[in-house]
């Protein structure tokens, strides 16, 4: 199976990411290596995520479909088995879920233990995947480093998070290229971007919009450039 590891030589440079996923998805490989390929986009993306999971809800039960690695899977395992963290609830709450430390009292107290005990993750972040108004998984981002997911990482996770969510419903729906395309150039990601700041700040659309501009000037892309990046990528691969 080819690596599907986004570039990391060339940049970590945001709309780089972007190009490098959606190259995967228009060449056509493997459902996993899209989904594997999300994981490992959030390690670069992310400050502070040293590791990734994607979780789908599969016959009523959340399964892990890609990882960046055993230390993701591994917190996935034990918030299944505690039945309780930031994960499971994210795919049930529209608001991020943020676990900023591990090491302080937490609302998810037997996954704190687990986690401790087993990995080196001292942070966690979970955030709900919909598709047609249903609750189909959540990405879930864990930091080695205690106090460095808070709000403001929240919001450029996001960024990410719009990504996963389009390309999920894409390739749920069996119309993967396609699909993600006519979704990026509808800017349907900035509307669920929108709507998850909506949720986590308690803003109204016009406020959450200003955020996510700031977010993206932050990380130095221009909101359309994560939509143009994406079609550019495609005509490239078709061209040559």
């Amino acid at each position: 199976m080819s690596d599907s590891r986004p570039n990391e030589t060339a940049s970590t440079d945001p709309a780089t990411v972007f190009a490098a996923l959606a190259d995967i998805v228009y060449k056509g490989t493997s459902v996993d290596e899209v989904y594997s390929a999300i994981c490992v986009a959030a390690t670069l993306l992310v400050p502070g995520c040293d590791h990734a999971s994607l979780m789908l809800v599969r016959r009523g039960q959340a399964v892990t479909v890609a990882a960046s690695d055993e230390v993701a899977r591994t917190v996935d395992d034990i918030e299944r088995a505690t039945g309780e963290g930031p994960c499971l609830d994210a795919i049930e709450n529209e608001a991020a879920q943020v676990e900023t430390d591990f090491l302080t009292p937490s609302q998810w107290p037997a996954l704190a233990r687990g986690v401790l005990m087993r990995t080196p993750v001292r942070g966690a972040m979970g955030f709900r995947l919909m598709l047609d108004q249903k609750k189909v998984g959540a990405l879930n981002l864990f930091s080695d480093t205690p106090g460095l997911f808070d709000a403001d990482t929240a919001d450029k996770a996001i960024m990410l998070t719009a990504f996963a969510a389009v390309t999920v419903s894409a390739i749920i729906s069996g119309e993967e290229a396609d699909t993600l395309r006519r979704g990026l150039e509808s800017n349907r990601e900035i509307g669920k971007a929108i709507g998850l700041l909506m949720a986590m700040h308690d803003v109204d659309d016009d406020q959450a919009f200003d955020m996510l501009r700031k977010t993206s000037q932050d990380m130095n892309v221009k909101i359309a450039a994560l939509a143009q990046s994406v079609v550019e990528s495609h005509k490239r691969s078709i061209t040559t």
